[in-house]
């Protein structure tokens, strides 16, 4: 460490001494200001009061509060699929009874949509995979959750973060229609191709917005 600030200071001092001051600091200026800005939407978020979202579907609707504090990557993720109308028309397209139900990533002909790159998995935030909840899916890969989350209808603690491995981030909760999620979670189901427990008549998520 004292060898990394020596050789700095020397950098420093070098440039204070050459004709390419005004660069210099402008350049180092500009540098500060982008490592600034890499962090400033998640923690903007997390200023805020939780964000709430409703999602207008075939069943029902149901309301969801959002944990902008402990899951602001998430959060901020989430947010930006429904504010671009990614989520309109998507389905549920797992559901499991006693478990949980998938949705955020298939439209009604169960085709999947393109999303976003990958967000880190928050899933040591605290928060616990119990019913009510909402939580980001996501493949093996621990940091491989994109638009996809599910509806926790059970306590799912096999979920939570060191159970079995990293676990799955937990980022909300539902605050109004638990009980569209427990009557979607017992619709029939089949297998379609690949995929299993998927709706037999779709549940399809007609509109997904933030409320004021």
């Amino acid at each position: 460490m004292y060898y990394m600030l020596f050789t700095i200071n020397i950098v420093f001092e070098l440039a204070l001494q050459s004709k390419e001051l005004l660069m210099f600091k402008r350049t180092l200026t500009a540098a500060v200001a982008l490592l600034a800005l890499s962090s400033v939407s998640a923690s903007a978020l997390a200023a805020k009061g939780d964000t709430h979202v409703l999602l207008t579907t075939s069943a029902g609707n149901i309301e969801l509060e959002l944990n902008n504090q402990k899951a602001p990557v998430s959060v901020k993720n989430f947010v930006d699929y429904v504010n671009s109308g990614f989520y309109n028309n998507t389905i549920f397209h797992r559901v499991i009874p006693g478990f949980m139900i998938q949705g955020g990533g298939f439209t009604s002909e169960m085709q999947q949509k393109q999303t976003n790159a990958p967000i880190k998995n928050e899933a040591d935030n605290g928060l616990r995979n119990l019913r009510g909840t909402i939580s980001m899916a996501r493949t093996a890969d621990k940091d491989s959750a994109t638009s996809q989350f599910f509806l926790n209808v059970a306590d799912n603690a096999f979920l939570d973060h060191g159970q079995r491995d990293f676990g799955y981030a937990v980022f909300g909760k539902i605050v109004k229609g638990q009980d569209v999620v427990d009557k979607i979670s017992q619709v029939p189901t089949k297998d379609v191709g690949p995929y299993q427990n998927v709706p037999t008549k779709p549940v399809v998520i007609l509109s997904a917005k933030v409320l004021p």
